[in-house]
């Protein structure tokens, strides 16, 4: 995207999403006829993921989940982009957080927390999450190829407060707070695609050798940081709720791999439930792990 490309973008967007959503899934529904049936977006990859992931299902099972698939993701964009004129307000009215006195808690006690996630829900809506605790919120993030793009999420996410670090620079983060005594809430989406040089540990994840980034869990141990798991479920359209579960009170010690194991399985499990809301279309399996090993 180029400088003047962006800037039609962004004009564009800004000008759209002061449409209320009842409007706006409108076009939700027309970008679905479009992403699903004429052309069609990586509607092979999305196809392969869920047949490899999901064998249990039928060919007429797996065919209602794409569907429904198609249907989350164009609503999921949407949503992500009238983050633009949110209000607080009208933010906490579709996005409720049910249990947060475990988060006063692990607060009140001077602990700083990892939070572990999927692509799944509606995770750029947790951009609320700092109007909602007591916690410094940071969002560790896998900075985009495009930079214009890449600052068009980075203004989106931090409206209401929330603060972004690339994951290189999370140590760096984590000491600067530690020095300055604030307790912070470091949120980890944990099924990025690792690139081919950052791969270091593979496990079972939705029927498939799965390799999977060791931040949260090494930055959660080597700082004895509680961990906890989001869970975000839509409810309906437009309306979600995040379930805060607790994984580990300390994570310091543990055997080597265990905490990545536990929020992966955690993952699947929430998949599984209800898998038309996480992201078929990434190529979450490019890498094969006997290409790796070779």
């Amino acid at each position: 995207m180029k400088v003047t490309g962006y800037y039609i973008f962004y004009t564009f967007i800004w000008i759209v999403t002061l449409l209320p959503l009842r409007v706006l899934y409108i076009f939700s529904d027309i970008l679905f006829l479009i992403l699903y049936r004429i052309p069609g977006y990586r509607k092979k990859t999305v196809a392969t993921n869920l047949k490899n992931s999901l064998p249990e299902k039928t060919p007429e099972e797996l065919h209602v989940i794409e569907k429904k698939f198609y249907h989350h993701l164009c609503d999921l964009f949407i949503e992500t982009f009238k983050l633009t004129h949110m209000s607080d307000r009208t933010l906490m009215k579709h996005f409720r957080v049910t249990n947060t006195e475990l988060l006063d808690r692990l607060h009140s006690e001077g602990r700083d927390i990892i939070a572990a996630l999927g692509h799944y829900g509606n995770w750029e809506w947790l951009a609320i999450l700092p109007l909602m605790t007591k916690f410094k919120v940071v969002s560790v993030y896998k900075p985009l190829q495009n930079k214009h793009f890449d600052r068009f999420m980075i203004n989106i996410r931090s409206k209401k407060g929330m603060m972004l670090s690339p994951m290189k620079y999370v140590i760096r983060e984590v000491l600067k707070n530690r020095k300055n005594n604030i307790r912070t809430l470091y949120a980890f989406i944990t099924d990025q695609i690792p690139s081919r040089g950052d791969i270091n540990f593979w496990t079972n994840f939705l029927n498939q050798e799965t390799p999977v980034y060791l931040g949260a869990e090494k930055v959660s141990s080597k700082y004895d940081m509680a961990m906890v798991f989001f869970i975000i479920r839509k409810i309906n359209r437009g309306y979600y709720d995040l379930n805060i579960e607790l994984l580990f009170e300390h994570t310091a010690g543990l055997p080597e791999h265990f905490i990545t194991e536990t929020h992966v399985k955690k993952l699947e499990e929430v998949i599984r439930a209800n898998p038309e809301f996480w992201i078929w279309s990434h190529r979450r399996w490019k890498h094969k792990r006997e290409q790796q090993d070779g």
